[in-house]
């Protein structure tokens, strides 16, 4: 189960801003050093961090819309917001920095770039990103391995089963800042050395491949999200195992889950109830097993139960064709 989502949404914030504030001031430094120099490198990294500033402002719009509360209009909320801005903050990554860096550096290949020339500032100014870029990651990465950890996970099966994109985000984005302040560095040191711009080129055009790749990655992730994603695996066995065990409950037809926000689970399951049982038993026996669903599951935050015959055939074949034989063992002892 998830962190409460306010502890988890306060970090989430504190990641967030940490990371646009050291944004901000390395996308200005660059961009100084990269005027002065004309360097293609240097000006495909500006780009890149002010992408990833603008990133953070729609993380910061993310976390704040989707904290709103139901409402008539939106009766599940607004959880899902939270993917929505992610989306676009990965797209903002790709539109702005990827493709900026990609341009500079065929310019620069192609000779139709700015003239260039080699400075200390550059050298300087990539130094101290890393550095300030290296604040933000270690925060980024505190916080996942602080939550995988509390979920009982390892570090990558976390991030794929995520459902806050926020520490996500940021982690990718600072871990592509490092590796193309690395890949900047060593295009402006072999211009150098060489005299030969190619290098400088090459350094933008490798930059830009690094945030199309990131920008693909965030993007695949919260587009899963935004479609209706299934809730992380223990919890959906969990509310199974549960409902199995009530008294009232002789087999679990169907069960779906669907994440609606960050730390919010929608549940939704068919069971055929004990035949013995009076609509009154059945109606008080899905207040209690709903109550005691949420109160088991953090996360869990609304569930509807229908009562179904377990033969019936439609039904049946429905199931089967959305989970195969896994449905078959929901109800054998012992699976």
């Amino acid at each position: 189960m998830s962190e409460e989502p306010e502890k988890s949404g306060g970090e989430s914030t504190l990641t967030v801003l940490l990371a646009g504030g050291v944004n901000l001031a390395i996308a200005i430094m660059k961009l100084i050093a990269g005027i002065i120099t004309g360097s293609g490198a240097m000006l495909s990294e500006a780009a890149h961090s002010v992408a990833d500033t603008f990133t953070e402002v729609l993380l910061l719009t993310a976390l704040k819309r989707s904290d709103r509360p139901a409402d008539r209009v939106h009766p599940f909320g607004y959880g899902k917001e939270r993917y929505f801005w992610s989306l676009l903050a990965a797209v903002s990554i790709f539109a702005s920095g990827s493709m900026f860096a990609l341009y500079e550096g065929v310019s620069t290949l192609f000779g139709h770039g700015e003239a260039q020339s080699t400075s200390i500032l550059s050298y300087i100014v990539l130094a101290v990103a890393f550095l300030l870029e290296g604040t933000s990651w270690v925060q980024a990465v505190r916080q996942t391995v602080r939550e995988s950890k509390a979920e009982n996970r390892s570090l990558w099966a976390y991030l794929r089963l995520i459902d806050d994109p926020t520490p996500k985000t940021v982690l990718f984005e600072d871990s592509a800042a490092l590796i193309g302040l690395l890949v900047a560095f060593a295009g402006i040191g072999l211009h150098q050395i060489t005299g030969s711009e190619v290098w400088d080129g090459v350094a933008s055009i490798v930059i830009g491949v690094l945030l199309a790749f990131v920008a693909y990655l965030l993007g695949r992730t919260n587009r899963g999200l935004l479609i209706g994603r299934q809730a992380n695996p223990e919890i959906v066995r969990g509310v199974r195992d549960h409902l199995s065990a009530a008294p009232e409950i002789e087999a679990v037809v169907d069960l779906q889950t669907m994440l609606m926000g960050t730390d919010q689970v929608l549940v939704c399951t068919r069971v055929d109830f004990d035949d013995s049982l009076g609509a009154g038993d059945v109606e008080r026996a899905c207040v209690r097993i709903a109550a005691e669903l949420t109160s088991s599951f953090n996360d869990v935050t609304e569930v509807f139960i229908e009562p179904v015959p377990r033969s019936d055939p439609d039904l049946r074949a429905t199931v089967l064709a959305r989970y195969g034989d896994i449905a078959e063992r929901w109800n054998t002892p012992g699976q």
